[in-house]
This record gives structure tokens, C-alpha cells and sequence, in this order.
């Protein structure tokens, strides 16, 4: 049976039903076959009405989720009426009145980038399973769960959320738009949920899967959440749900939504890092917005030069959250800068690719080639370092009375809350100025627009910092791999002269298990923490057959950058490093 009480449900009750509801029931009965069968219901069509399946959501990529459509047809009634498709995405219905379209969708990829339907749970991406009415997307959206199993419940940062017992049970789910419903991804299942203590408003944390602590994880995202709606001047929510993935097979990494996050790790010692970015996405992106994000074309690729803030400087906000809360020393948060420029440097591309640009190219990194050191840079990696820059230099620039807080608090006064969206880089650059009292004109125009040399020792400088070069030997994969939006890891290329190459490893060849475990979700990230001559067995499949592969890892030189104190520093460089630190500003002593 059913539980009787809801996960979030509406303080002020049910919305009004009306017939502009647009409805899906869905079935998913028997969960072993990954199919959900869905029901749309739309009301008051005159004559015809069209609709479509996102080409995109969750990811910049165009993933094309009606290639799981199956079985589209349509009814007024219960007499079928003419469907026709006018592309990947669309179909037209021919038909008067309450028009029925049913269809199946096959879904069972892991992460929170994905959607996944299996024996043990259900997690929705809404917007990878259900049509939407394209030209009626602003009409409030009800979904109805129909046929799960008695013992599973849901959890959804969705409007409003409702259980009804019985045995006839379901499980409905509302949200005032199909954009809202798509913001907010669904989990069916057994999990475990509880609210962070003392956090307002409520934070719940809902977790599938297992290898972690629930005192490690309640105490790591409190502090998060403590920390950085401090920071930004309370809530901009009322509800907010942490949807975690942990354990074998949960996939990897983080995706923000409006009141959620949904994060996927392989244990709970991943958890600080993501959550501490995805949770400040509710300010910057989710609601500090640029203008070319808006408003959502789900049918093709929305191209924005601002994703250098957006994620980049988050990142820079995820490592400041984690010093500032405690949850790292300040060792362990020079040691996060020293890597981002030591991944930068390493990059032949950084000489030519701007921030701006790589924003621009997101929807390219899809293929494994672009993804290579000679072909792109990430905004992620590249926009961290110019937060950490930009921060420095507003605070040397204000005696360490103002910061990049500041800058981030304006951003969230001047646009989210007044509904506003911003113009990409320029609206940044104008509230730095009017927080620093003078122009950033050069630094956008060189480092953002453009890829001149970031001034990594000058400005570490003025915080008190040193930048030193260490030369090192590293471990070499001697292969590239790509992973595709349903967790296939394909071999794209491997060097001729790698140990990998010798061992017999092929272009084309499915990587099934890593050293008898999942694959890491990164291959670039895992190798980095290992030493070169580590043995690797390597399950894959080639021509439908499965066979172990071993080698070690080969090795190269290189160069990497550590963020080290200046014992040197002067009395103002060392306020700053604090202020960094600890994310203080303060007018100084009078002399």
C-alpha cells in the first residue's frame, strides 16, 4: 500500500482543476522491461493540434529522446484519428475536442542526466519522456503514476506531489507549466529521505543506493547550505529537494534545476564537491540567468557566450563554500586552484580558445575529438581561475572592502530578483565595475572575449600568493574514450605506441568494466590520480564478444602549477588571502 502522506505537498492544498490541465498517465508495468507507457491528454483542441519531444535537456547536447519513442498514435474518444509525423520531434493530430496521444519510451540510462526505469527505481527527467503542446507550454501539466510497486513512494521538488492509497493507488504529480515540470526531476522507489537540521526553508535529501553515511552526508550538506544562503542573502526557494545516486552504477556528477538538484556519485567522499556547486546553481544560472538561455527552445541548440559564469564560476563559488565552511583546509583549496591552472597550461588549446568561445562550443563536446587538449578548453576549468582572478582584483582594487560576493549579490538583486535576465558577459563586467568603482574593459576584452595569457602570478600576487612550476611524470592512458548520453564507453582512437595498443586494444572497442568495476565516469580524472606502470584489466566487447585486456599505464612529462603562501606578502596582500579564505571583507586599521 501506498503511505497516505505526501513528500512535498502544497502548503495551501490542490490547485484549482481545470479543463486547460494537460494530462499523462503513465504506466510502467513491468519495470523490468524499462518501458513507460504513456497517455497524454489534451483538452480543447479546435481542428488540429502539434507536438513535440525535447531534442535537448539536462546536457548542451542534442540527444534526441524521440529515438525511444515507439508506438505513437492518437484518439478523440475512443475512435482514432489521423497522426502524422512532420519530423524527429513533432507530430501532428488531426482532431476535435479532447485529444488522447499515447506512445512507449524506453528508458534505462543511470544518472542525473538521463532517465532510468529498472526493478529497483524509477528516476524522471521529465522532459526525455513526455510530449509537450507546442504552443500551449504555459498551461498547468498533471502527471499520474498508475501500476507501481505497493511498497514504492516518489519524491519530486515539483509544485505539488499527492499520494492516494487504496487499491487503486497513484501517485500525482503537478507543476503550473510543462518548463516547470521538465525543471523537476522525478524519483520512484524505496529510497531513504530526511531533512537537513536547522536549514529553513526545508531542505530534504532523498538517496538511492547504498556506500554512504547518512551523518556524513547531513553533515556535509548542511554546512553547504548554512554556508551559501549566507552568502547570498537567504533562500530563493520554498522547497528544495538533494536527489542522490550513490553507489555502483549511479553514473557521475551533478544537474541543477530550479528547486533540486539530482546528483549521481559512486560513494558519499564525491558528494561536498558536486553538492557545493549544484547547490549554488539556485542563484547563478537557475535564476541569475543570461538573456540567451531564455526563453528554453527545446528543439535545438540555445547558444550562450556566459557559461564561463554560469558553471565556471560556480565552480569558483564550490571551492569557496568548501574552505569557507570548513570542509576543506587551506591547503586542500590551493592545491583545487594549482590543478585548474595546471589543467589550463596543459592545454594546447587555451592559447586560442576564449572563455566566451568555449561557452559558445558546449554543444560540441558530444564528440570525443573536440574534447581533446588541442581542440578546446573548458569553461568550467577556465571560468573557475577568472572568478578566483576577478576576485582578487576587485578586492585589491577596494583595499578588500568589496569582492566577487558582491558581485554575485548584485547580479542576484539587479536581474533574478527583479525577473530580469542579464546580456552575457557585459551585464557581469558592468556590476563588477559599479562593485569595484572603476573599468574591467581590458580584462573581459583579454581573458573572456579573448584567450591572451591569464596573468595567473601577477594577481595571485596581490593575495599573497605564489605561483610555482614542478616538473612531473605522470601516468598515460594511450587511449581516448568517449561516453554517450546512455553510458557507453567507446574507445575513439589509441596511440600506436601505448602499452593499451599493445595489449590489443581497438577504435571501436566497448569498455564493459574498468579493473572489475564500473567504469569511471571520467577515464581523464581517474588516471591523474594514479602512477604510471599501474596495471589495468580492462573488460571489453568487440563484434558482440567479450574478452579481458591488460596493460599498464605508460607515462609523459609535465608541468604543473602549486599555489603556495607568500611569506613575503605585504599587510594588504595578506588581508585579501584572508578574505578569500574566508570570505570576509573588512576596511582596514587606521596607521
Amino acid at each position: 500500500m501506498l503511505p497516505a502522506i505526501a513528500f512535498f505537498v502544497c502548503a495551501w492544498g490542490w490547485p484549482a482543476t481545470t479543463s486547460a490541465t494537460i494530462r499523462y498517465n503513465v504506466s510502467s508495468f513491468p519495470s523490468w522491461q524499462h518501458v513507460f507507457h504513456v497517455t497524454m491528454t489534451i483538452p480543447d483542441v479546435s481542428g488540429a493540434v502539434t507536438v513535440q519531444i525535447p531534442a535537448w535537456n539536462a546536457l548542451y547536447q542534442i540527444r534526441d529522446f524521440s529515438s525511444h519513442i515507439q508506438q505513437v498514435e492518437a484518439f478523440a474518444g475512443s475512435e482514432k484519428v489521423p497522426i502524422e509525423k512532420l519530423d524527429k520531434q513533432t507530430w501532428r493530430v488531426t482532431g476535435q475536442g479532447t485529444i488522447t496521444v499515447r506512445y512507449a519510451t524506453y528508458w534505462d540510462d543511470a544518472g542525473p542526466f538521463a532517465t532510468q526505469l529498472n526493478r529497483e527505481h524509477a528516476f524522471i527527467n521529465p522532459a526525455m519522456v513526455f510530449f509537450y503542446v507546442v504552443d500551449r507550454r504555459e498551461e498547468a501539466v498533471e502527471v499520474n503514476f498508475v501500476d507501481l510497486p505497493h511498497e514504492w513512494k516518489v519524491a519530486s521538488a515539483s509544485q505539488w506531489v499527492f499520494f492516494q492509497s487504496g487499491p487503486n493507488a497513484l501517485i500525482i504529480v503537478k507543476s503550473p507549466s510543462y518548463d516547470a515540470l521538465a525543471d523537476g526531476p522525478i524519483e520512484l522507489g524505496e529510497f531513504q529521505q530526511f531533512d537537513l537540521p536547522e536549514i529553513s526553508p526545508r531542505v530534504t535529501v532523498v538517496v538511492h543506493g547504498d556506500n554512504w553515511s547518512k551523518g556524513k552526508v547531513q553533515e556535509e550538506l548542511t554546512k553547504i547550505c548554512r554556508y551559501e544562503l549566507k552568502l547570498m542573502d537567504g533562500a530563493p526557494y520554498e522547497r528544495y529537494a538533494f536527489i542522490l545516486h550513490i553507489g555502483r552504477g549511479s553514473g557521475g556528477g551533478g544537474m541543477e534545476h530550479a528547486n533540486s538538484t539530482a546528483i549521481g556519485i559512486p560513494s558519499d567522499e564525491y558528494l561536498s564537491g558536486v553538492a557545493a556547486h549544484e547547490f549554488f546553481h539556485l542563484w547563478n544560472v537557475k535564476r541569475i540567468r543570461p538573456a540567451t538561455l531564455e526563453p528554453v527552445d527545446f528543439t535545438k541548440e540555445q547558444y550562450t557566450r556566459a557559461l564561463w559564469f554560469a558553471e565556471g564560476v560556480t565552480s569558483t563559488y564550490g571551492s569557496y563554500t568548501l574552505v569557507r565552511s570548513g570542509l576543506w583546509n587551506k591547503e586542500r583549496f590551493y592545491d583545487d586552484l594549482g590543478e585548474q591552472i595546471s589543467e589550463l597550461e596543459s592545454r594546447p588549446a587555451d592559447h586560442w580558445q576564449s572563455a566566451e568561445e568555449s561557452s559558445l562550443d558546449a554543444w560540441l563536446e558530444k564528440y570525443s575529438l573536440y574534447n581533446g587538449p588541442d581542440y578546446s578548453v573548458s569553461y568550467y576549468t577556465k571560468g573557475q581561475v577568472l572568478g578566483d582572478l576577478l576576485d582578487i582584483l576587485i578586492r585589491d582594487r577596494t583595499n578588500n572592502e568589496k569582492s566577487l560576493d558582491d558581485v554575485l549579490r548584485g547580479m542576484n538583486n539587479d536581474f533574478a530578483k527583479q525577473g530580469k535576465t542579464y546580456r552575457d558577459s557585459l551585464d557581469i563586467r558592468l556590476e563588477a565595475e559599479k562593485v569595484a568603482g572603476g573599468s574591467f574593459e581590458d580584462f573581459f576584452r583579454d581573458y573572456v572575449a579573448a584567450a591572451k595569457p591569464l596573468p595567473y602570478g601577477q594577481v595571485l600576487a596581490l593575495a599573497g600568493l605564489d605561483l610555482r612550476t614542478i616538473e612531473h611524470k605522470r601516468a598515460l592512458l594511450g587511449f581516448s574514450a568517449e561516453r554517450d548520453s546512455g553510458g557507453t564507453i567507446t574507445v575513439r582512437s589509441v596511440d600506436s605506441d601505448s602499452p593499451a595498443a599493445a595489449a590489443g586494444l581497438r577504435t571501436g572497442d566497448v569498455i564493459v568494466s574498468w579493473n572489475g568495476e564500473d567504469v569511471p565516469r571520467s577515464l581523464g580524472r581517474w588516471v591523474r590520480d594514479r602512477q604510471a606502470g599501474v596495471a589495468v584489466k580492462a573488460r571489453i566487447r568487440r563484434d558482440e564478444k567479450e574478452q579481458t585486456l591488460e596493460f599498464k599505464l605508460g607515462e609523459e612529462k609535465e608541468t604543473l602549477y602549486q599555489v603556495a603562501e607568500d611569506s613575503r606578502a605585504n599587510e594588504k596582500a595578506r588581508r585579501i588571502r584572508e578574505g578569500l579564505l574566508h570570505g570576509v571583507t573588512q576596511t582596514p586599521s587606521p596607521q
